[in-house]
């Protein structure tokens, strides 16, 4: 009996161990089954070593609430990188002030040591979409951002700008719109959409887990997809993390950044006309010294809001245009870092104003729409497009004013210090119904393509012209030759397309000074917009224009 109980308890031993072994097993096995199907079959494991980072506590020092961002996403531009953070809810954003571009050897058994240079630029209010800009990445580094107060972020996945999807929304017709680069497409033309394919997802390196659509058109940078119901009935998986790209057919899907988020629909019941008649459009980079001006004119003769595209600004932009918020002025201003991607950016914009302009005009800070006849511009707008209600644009004639003389900027500004243009005008800019665009947005900067059964009109020069202050003194000038914004222009420091009328006749492709500089392109004396500015808008005891006493109650 003795013995049967003794055999009794070590059967009972070896069960109660060898079920615990089995329940161990499975458990390590469940973990490792986790991690091979949610990260694919090849596991890419995090930098660790010096990389490995703390969870990071709020800089306040007064709490201890956890902001740890993340790096979204690295995008690698000729001239800088941009990385973009992510933030948890109610977490205060870092400033330039606050943290370090760290440069870090790809080769891990390389002996280079790390660098450390400080961020370009910081853009960005959103826990969801801040920009760190960087310096240029050395060769055979990768960058990642560090606190000055000690600690590292982990870097993210990192995308070559040759070829991207960058920017994506959901127009209000239900159809994705996507914005893409290095699909290198012909300007003003329709492409084949049966060679791509839209997806939808958050890993694209798994096929089986993508949603994928029809191409519906395909022009320029601008590809429209039919949207998957299921993201449609959805709007969380949206605003979340999922993004769209675009699938080449035989070569692969492209690196994508893009999570579309919705345009806000008409409401039922809304009324005909728009909150406001006319607004402005236009693309920008280090031009806060005339936006003051710009805007303030245009406001005196109509336009009731402007939409700025700031792409990779480094001046005082923001103090600028707080300076112009408060005076009252209705203007935003959006971060557009894609280089070269002017015509893109008009085509957003335009889907953005669409809900609340009836007519936006696209011109650039250096050009003032001008009425010989001081006309407002409600009224050019009714003169012009009262010969039928399928007028969608108005085509205006662009003057190119030259130095005038002057060897420095006008105090004044551009308006009142730049009188003596070439004779003849140098091509045309747009104001356009947003509303009657046609869906594929196509556009060359100067107009775009508008939809069935709408027309344009080429304005009168003596109801509506533009004022190009296009040669400015030298000083101002040169920073042409740094890159232009335009998709199909080429850089003035290329040699390709050297006698292009985008160019200054007879500079070549190097920023230096021609001795005539100050009396060139002066064929024909125009005071016509000068003698329009002093006598209706300087204030009689101060001598003053607007935009002067604007900036002298901001110390510029």
């Amino acid at each position: 009996m003795k013995d049967r109980r003794k055999r009794d308890v070590v059967s009972w031993n070896r069960f109660f161990w060898c079920t615990l072994f089995l329940v161990f097993s499975c458990v390590l096995f469940s973990a490792f089954t986790f991690r091979f199907f949610f990260f694919g079959e090849k596991f890419h494991p995090e930098i660790v070593s010096t990389w490995r980072t703390p969870t990071m506590e709020a800089l306040s020092g007064d709490s201890a609430v956890v902001t740890a961002p993340s790096i979204r996403d690295t995008v690698i531009l000729p001239d800088q990188v941009l990385v973009f953070l992510k933030y948890p809810p109610s977490s205060r954003l870092f400033t330039k002030e606050d943290l370090l571009c760290v440069y870090f050897p790809a080769n891990k058994s390389s002996s280079q040591s790390q660098r450390r240079l400080p961020p370009n630029h910081i853009d960005g209010k959103d826990v969801d979409d801040q920009i760190v800009r960087c310096p240029l990445i050395p060769h055979g580094y990768s960058v990642s951002l560090a606190l000055k107060s000690g600690g590292y972020i982990r870097p993210g996945p990192t995308h070559r700008w040759d070829s991207l999807v960058y920017e994506a929304l959901i127009d209000r017709d239900n159809t994705t719109v996507v914005f893409v680069k290095g699909l290198n497409l012909r300007p003003e033309k329709l492409s084949n959409a049966s060679r791509f394919e839209c997806v939808y997802g958050w890993d694209f390196r798994r096929p089986k887990f993508l949603l994928r659509s029809q191409v519906i058109s395909m022009a320029q940078e601008i590809v429209r997809c039919k949207t998957p119901l299921s993201i449609l009935g959805t709007p969380q998986m949206v605003n979340s993390s999922i993004k769209a790209s675009i699938r080449v057919k035989g070569r692969g899907t492209l690196h994508s950044i893009a999570r579309p988020g919705f345009r806000s629909k008409p409401h039922p019941g809304t009324p005909e006309r728009k909150p406001h008649e006319m607004c402005i459009c236009t693309m920008l980079r280090n031009q806060a010294r005339f936006l003051r001006e710009w805007v303030m004119y245009h406001a005196q003769i109509g336009v009731q809001s402007w939409y700025i595209y700031d792409n990779n600004s480094d001046d005082d932009i923001e103090d600028v245009m707080e300076s112009l918020v408060n005076a009252g002025l209705n203007i935003s201003r959006r971060v557009w870092p894609w280089i070269k991607t002017q015509e893109a950016g008009f085509a957003h914009c335009a889907l953005r104003a669409r809900e609340s302009c009836e007519w936006v005009g696209f011109i650039d800070v250096d050009e003032y729409f001008y009425s010989p006849l001081g006309l407002s511009l409600h009224d050019v707008i009714s003169n012009q497009s009262d010969s039928g209600n399928d007028v969608a644009e108005i085509r205006t004639s662009c003057y190119s004013f030259g130095p005038s003389g002057l060897k420095h900027a006008p105090p004044q500004g551009v308006t009142a210090g730049y009188t003596c243009r070439l004779g003849a005008p140098e091509r045309h800019k747009s104001i356009v119904k947003p509303e009657a665009l046609n869906s594929t947005l196509i556009n060359v900067v100067h107009h775009f393509h508008l939809s069935e059964g709408s027309r344009y009109v080429n304005a009168d020069r003596g109801v509506l012209v533009i004022n190009h202050y296009k040669y400015q003194v030298w000083e101002v000038f040169k920073e042409k030759f740094y890159r232009r914004v335009a998709t199909y222009v080429t850089d003035w420091q290329n040699e390709q397309n050297v006698g292009s009328k985008d160019r200054a006749p007879g500079l070549g492709t190097r920023a230096v000074e021609p001795p005539d500089w100050s009396s060139k392109f002066c064929e024909v004396t125009d005071t016509g917009l000068r003698d329009l500015v002093l006598h209706r808008f300087m204030d009689p005891l101060t001598s003053h224009l607007p935009w002067e006493e604007l900036g002298r109650g901001h110390g510029n």
